[in-house]
């Protein structure tokens, strides 16, 4: 009988990641998968018109988009967060983000207007 073919009701042993089959999981480690395209817009939807910058698709993992946005926040000189996978930052810097992405070897589009 396959062992994949039954699950285990109980065991004192330390539990297996059903999809890797290991005890430390690596499965998780090499980020979420690409989305679509890497996108540069502007939204002011929810934030009572004040516009904020929204990159968007950015395929890697949070401790990487954390790091990422540190930089994009000190090269623009603006506040910024992060929101799931998504890096907002307050004000209109669409240019400016494209031709930073682009020094760092992420290729983007301009979305919106």
């Amino acid at each position: 009988m396959p062992r994949d073919s039954f699950k285990t009701v109980y065991s004192t042993e330390k539990p297996v990641c059903r999809k890797c089959g290991r005890v430390d999981c690596i499965c998780g480690q090499n980020g979420p998968a690409a989305s679509g395209p890497i996108r540069v817009g502007r939204e002011t939807k929810g934030r009572k018109g004040a516009g904020v910058t929204v990159v968007t698709g950015l395929p890697l993992p949070e401790a990487e988009l954390k790091a990422l946005l540190s930089d994009c926040k000190k090269r623009l000189g603006c506040g910024g967060t992060l929101r799931g996978t998504v890096l907002e930052f307050q004000g209109e810097h669409r240019d400016t983000l494209l031709a930073f992405l682009k020094d760092r070897g992420i290729s983007a589009k301009k979305s919106g207007s």
